[in-house]
């Protein structure tokens, strides 16, 4: 007994073995000349009129204390400028089928107000409207993203909505000019309806196929604007929804929208966004990165209908989805960010630069405040979330050349069967010939040396690379109004260059940004 007792003293006491690293094979395709652009518009956001995502997120108002360009706050503003957000997606969601237009214009103070019965039954005043918005993807330099009402709407308020934003002149163009704006906006894109199949109406495929034709036809291209006209797409696995619009409505759409959420059940519970297991961070992440196989499946779809690429996916609501921090209203879905969401906004772009011969657009929900958000606001002050630093991190890639890349990676299986890779990867080189690689181990335990092969691309040394990391000590990290710094971006070093590859430490739960 006493010989035992002393070797289980022992070995209590022997040193701790050095944590094993996984060895990973990356190979990054830099010959590549003629190769697909990823579309800025990958990097697109969405505002919904939800919770304070306009209001006291984007919005305080002139007359508010809080720092504000003519009622937009400052430092959020600014942010939006830094992150390069390319288009923006407004003013729902299920809201926008309750939004009659002509309620958000003219004098303030004479607006009509509404209840949001959507989300939480807040009384809307209508203070941010048709040029609050527009004026604001001008101040920011992004593309409008405008939402029609299919559901509750009609197709005359549909169409004189884009004679007020797009027209040089008429009945509508002097509407506009009476209310402060003399000249047209530019406006692309027109979604004809949101989620018709739930919140917008309730349709079945064929009856919102034939509404779509009909709306459409009277949403005119005025004075040189070009409407990019968008039919309201599937929602998850509904590849029935995609199928009947391809096939029913076919070219007159330039696109069609999907949604898809990391969301584990529409009923019940959704899980904390700070408080998860092991198994329930590495579910998120198998769920997410499920959306490529969703993708695969509806532009096989596509492809059947519109060979020529025609029409393009645009995957215009995604992101994740858990409860409301507690305390707030159930309604206004304001959800904290962690080092997880961060994990899930790396993983899905890296996916979405595969199939941008298709997909064209992606639109995180939403910009403020909500779900998985950019910033988080409360009176004058804003934090950066996790998901914000990914998006600034690599809006490199925005309009550059995708570069294949395989890797070797080791994966993970989750509590539903679905697989994931611990490390994974993607690469552009931009218009000045500069490469960018971003690299994600999403292990929480288990660091990762990476080789990373460049084919036949010349390395002249780690003095040409540059590098930054996101990282925590906890992936239950998150920045909070009294902490507002415990998970930014750092400058990271760990690499070198032997024998003509690019060797890196990739240490557990980060994100590194490498530019060469």
């Amino acid at each position: 007994m006493k010989h035992y007792l002393m070797a289980a003293i022992a070995a209590v006491m022997l040193p701790v073995a050095a944590q094993a690293q996984m060895k990973v094979n990356v190979t990054v395709d830099t010959e590549i000349t003629d190769g697909q652009i990823i579309p800025k518009e990958i990097y697109g956001q969405f505002a919904e009129h939800l919770g304070s995502c306009i209001y006291g997120g984007l919005w305080v108002g002139p007359e508010s204390e809080i720092p504000n360009i003519d009622g937009y706050r400052t430092d959020v503003l600014e942010a939006l400028k830094t992150l390069k957000v390319p288009v923006m997606r407004w003013p729902g969601g299920c809201f926008a089928d309750e939004y009659h237009w002509t309620d958000g214009i003219g004098p303030r103070e004479d607006r009509p107000r509404m209840v949001n019965s959507n989300w939480g039954g807040t009384v809307e005043d209508n203070s941010f409207g048709t040029h609050e918005f527009l004026n604001l993807c001008e101040m920011i330099g992004c593309e409008p993203y405008i939402s029609g009402n299919v559901g509750s709407g009609t197709v005359s308020e549909l169409a004189k909505w884009v004679e007020y934003m797009t027209a040089v002149d008429g009945p509508m163009a002097k509407l506009r000019a009476q209310n402060g704006r003399k000249e047209p906006w530019k406006v692309k894109y027109l979604g004809v309806g949101n989620e018709s199949w739930g919140c917008g109406g309730n349709m079945l495929p064929e009856y919102y196929s034939h509404l779509y034709r009909q709306y459409q036809t009277y949403c005119r291209d005025f004075d040189g604007n070009k409407l990019y006209k968008i039919g309201s797409g599937a929602t998850d696995y509904d590849y029935n929804w995609t199928e009947v619009l391809m096939k029913n409505i076919g070219s007159l759409m330039h696109g069609v929208s999907l949604h898809y959420y990391t969301v584990k059940g529409w009923e019940g519970s959704k899980g904390s966004a700070t408080e998860f297991t092991d198994k329930e961070y590495y579910n998120t992440l198998g769920k997410a990165v499920e959306v490529e196989p969703v993708i695969v499946k509806h532009i096989a779809i596509m492809d059947q209908y519109d060979p020529q690429n025609k029409v393009d996916l645009l995957l215009d609501e995604w992101g994740t989805w858990f409860d409301v921090e507690p305390g707030t209203n159930p309604g206004h879905l304001m959800q904290q960010n962690t080092m997880r969401d961060a994990m899930v906004a790396a993983l899905s772009l890296n996916i979405f630069h595969k199939y941008t011969e298709r997909l064209k657009m992606a639109n995180i929900a939403q910009i403020a405040n909500v779900l998985q958000s950019m910033v988080l606001t409360q009176g004058d002050k804003m934090v950066l979330t996790p998901t914000y630093h990914t998006f600034r991190m690599y809006n490199v890639h925005q309009d550059a050349t995708y570069l294949p890349v395989s890797c070797d990676s080791k994966k993970f299986t989750d509590s539903n069967n679905r697989q994931c890779p611990y490390v994974d990867a993607t690469a552009s080189r931009n218009a000045e010939g500069k490469v960018h690689i971003t690299l994600t181990n999403t292990s929480l335990k288990e660091d990762a040396e990476v080789t990373i092969d460049l084919s036949a691309a010349a390395l002249n040394g780690k003095a040409a690379i540059t590098g930054e990391i996101l990282t925590s000590a906890d992936i239950h990290d998150c920045n909070t109004f009294d902490k507002p710094q415990t998970v930014k971006p750092a400058a990271f070093d760990g690499f070198k260059v032997k024998n003509g590859k690019l060797i890196v430490k990739l240490p557990a739960k980060s994100i590194v940004a490498l530019a060469l």
